[in-house]
């Protein structure tokens, strides 16, 4: 495989670059594939998941999950973060669907660096935060945690705007230069309020003022012409709850607290990993 191309060419390659199949991801819940786009003698791994593939959900128009996608993308983009790998809809060898650079993790195991993990209670390492007790197949309680870090506070902030149904742990990917990415962005977005995530470790603590300026930005923004852009992707009442959500973050500025036991949503994805 070719040099890793210079992050110019990466956008131009997924965009018109040929997709080749390597393979399927036979774990995702839907259809997804393991792609290389090839432009020009530059290769670009992604991740392709054709519209056609998506598995119907009862709370989620069907077919809208790869506008989704790149709805998420386009906010992380919009907020100068970074969080969502380079995203976009295309047409691919089973139809039009969203294609997403794929992101290369590090071996956490060798270099320690490991960001969400499941702990015996009594062993929970220091500068981690603790999310839920559970009791293991084997009766052993353990916490699921993760670690206090500012990239991952920042994918949490990110999670609230985009009203994120599903951060998994395995949702949240480090590469070999430290940076933290988010992906499966296609149930978010939501005009109800729906977050689930593992990333609970902040709740009560105030919300920075780097990311509450830079929230204050995105909601400006979305009042010209990106809420624009934002509506060719979902809906306007989809995108009139994203501004209510970033004002009433920027109104009470702390990470919310998780509520179990009302309506149908569960404050933790399942499975968590």
């Amino acid at each position: 495989m070719n040099s890793p191309p210079e992050r110019v060419a990466v956008d131009e390659v997924l965009r018109d670059g040929e997709l080749t199949v390597l393979g399927q991801l036979r774990a995702a819940s839907n259809a997804s594939f393991l792609c290389d786009a090839s432009k020009d003698a530059t290769v670009v791994r992604c991740i392709y998941k054709p519209i056609r593939g998506e598995r119907p959900l009862w709370d989620f128009p069907d077919g809208t999950l790869a506008a989704r996608e790149l709805a998420a993308f386009r906010i992380s983009s919009e907020l100068g973060w970074g969080i969502v790998p380079t995203t976009l809809v295309r047409e691919g060898p089973f139809g039009l669907g969203a294609v997403q650079e794929w992101i290369t993790e590090l071996d956490e195991d060798a270099v320690g660096q490991a960001l969400l993990g499941l702990f015996p209670v009594d062993a929970l390492p220091s500068g981690w935060l603790p999310v839920l007790r559970a009791v293991t197949s084997d009766d052993e309680e353990v916490v699921l945690a993760h670690a206090d870090d500012a990239r991952l506070a920042r994918i949490a902030v990110f999670d609230l705007v985009v009203n994120n149904a599903d951060r998994k742990g395995g949702h949240v990917l480090a590469d070999s230069d430290g940076a933290v990415y988010g992906i499966d962005h296609g149930i978010c977005l939501h005009r109800e309020d729906k977050l689930r995530t593992v990333l609970w470790g902040w709740a009560g603590r105030a919300i920075s003022d780097d990311h509450l300026a830079d929230l204050q930005r995105l909601g400006k923004a979305i009042a010209g012409v990106f809420g624009d852009e934002l509506r060719t992707l979902i809906t306007d009442e989809e995108v009139t709850a994203t501004v209510r959500r970033i004002r009433r973050i920027l109104d009470g500025p702390y990470f919310p607290r998780p509520v179990s036991g009302l309506g149908p949503v569960s404050p933790i994805p399942w499975p968590p990993f």
